[in-house]
């Protein structure tokens, strides 16, 4: 009987402690628009904005043969998505100084008998000018020259007609019919409406966690908490566990956008996206703590934590795939939490895989959960 009166006694600290953050956090009129409004408006602009596809691009050209078959090369790019033309120029030189101030991103020039030369040779060369100062732009915007190119070739194909004893027989091609998988319309925004979503979560718990109690030691209440009866463990479970849950809320409530807005699908079971962020916010939080551990201030902590952020997410598979990173930053990637929550929301939402699937990057996220609380824990001083 005295074990179970003291634990209730500890959990009604706990619970004390917990009942007046969240009266802090409701009673700040200006830190409520910054915890629901903003993410939302972030979730629905940057998974608007944050496209690899090219669009728009300024295509001119430069045409010495003027005949059907150019025009109708021409008209291929008018009918593209992607192009939209600007100008024909006279001279290479003028289409030069066109690029060079920006006006334009790709030159075409058509050289002279291309018509004849397709008819007589059946071969030909265009000269093609991209403005590669962006050269992920430049290799995207090469891809869909080469596709319009490719599409008027297999029409040309299809005119020009040869004879075999006397009959008239069209050229023969290898079609090929690819199969998407998990995200058959090719639409961007499936891809990064989750990670949009893992990042708005990172950043709001690991800025408000962080500054959490800085503000005490800023305004001198932390002082006065270290001299009370409360215990370590108390003061820190109390302090985070209403960031632990306003994380939770906002996921919820972002998947809700995701859904409704964004049509982006849910394939697999959503009890583990919970599952995995319960503890992967664990982790969060457990940085946020160490930070305001080492920091005076709301400004130092701001600062810490966003280098870390973003250090975390050019480094998480979000906008650049892993494979492509060199091996040594592959290998630093390891140590990222965000890599592995946003592998785990896209597997779970858009393949709908199994807790077998994502069970080494639960285990790992765990692991890390337990190492930095344990670590901030230590690191955070108190008197009693």
């Amino acid at each position: 009987p005295g074990i179970k009166i003291q634990q209730s006694k500890h959990m009604r600290t706990i619970l004390f402690i917990i009942q007046k953050e969240f009266k802090q956090i409701f009673r700040n009129k200006g830190m409520l628009p910054i915890i629901f409004v903003l993410p939302m408006i972030q979730l629905l602009i940057l998974s608007n904005a944050a496209s690899f596809e090219v669009k728009n691009i300024a295509f001119s050209y430069i045409d010495h043969d003027h005949s059907k078959a150019s025009r109708e090369l021409i008209s291929k790019f008018a009918a593209s998505d992607y192009f939209i033309i600007k100008d024909e120029f006279e001279s290479k030189s003028i289409a030069n100084t066109e690029i060079q101030k920006g006006t334009v991103d790709v030159i075409l020039e058509i050289p002279n008998q291309f018509e004849r030369k397709l008819q007589k040779e059946n071969t030909t060369t265009l000269s093609v000018s991209i403005n590669a100062i962006d050269g992920a732009s430049a290799g995207i915007e090469n891809v869909y020259i080469n596709q319009v190119i490719g599409s008027f070739n297999q029409n040309l194909q299809t005119k020009l007609m040869h004879y075999n004893e006397g009959k008239l027989v069209p050229n023969q091609s290898i079609v090929t019919i690819p199969s998407f998988w998990y995200n058959n319309t090719l639409n961007y925004k499936t891809f990064m409406v989750p990670g949009i979503l893992v990042l708005l979560v990172t950043m709001l718990t690991l800025f408000l966690s962080s500054m959490n109690i800085v503000r005490e030691k800023e305004i001198g209440t932390l002082e006065q908490i270290n001299v009370t009866p409360i215990k370590k463990y108390q003061f820190i479970i109390g302090k985070l566990f209403p960031f632990w849950v306003l994380g939770l809320v906002i996921l919820t409530v972002g998947l809700i956008i995701a859904k409704l807005v964004f049509n982006t699908p849910i394939l697999g079971n959503i009890g583990l996206i919970y599952l995995f962020s319960s503890v992967y916010l664990l982790v969060i939080l457990g940085i946020g703590l160490i930070i305001s551990n080492f920091t005076e201030t709301q400004q130092q902590s701001m600062f810490i934590a966003w280098f870390f952020t973003v250090l975390f997410i050019l480094m998480s598979g979000l906008f650049t795939p892993i494979e492509s990173m060199p091996q040594w930053a592959q290998n630093i990637t390891l140590f990222n939490p965000i890599r592995y929550f946003v592998e785990i929301v896209r597997m779970v939402m858009l393949k709908g895989a199994r807790f077998s699937d994502i069970s080494f990057q639960f285990f790992v996220i765990v692991a890390y959960a337990f190492i930095l609380n344990a670590i901030a824990v230590w690191s955070y001083k108190k008197v009693v």
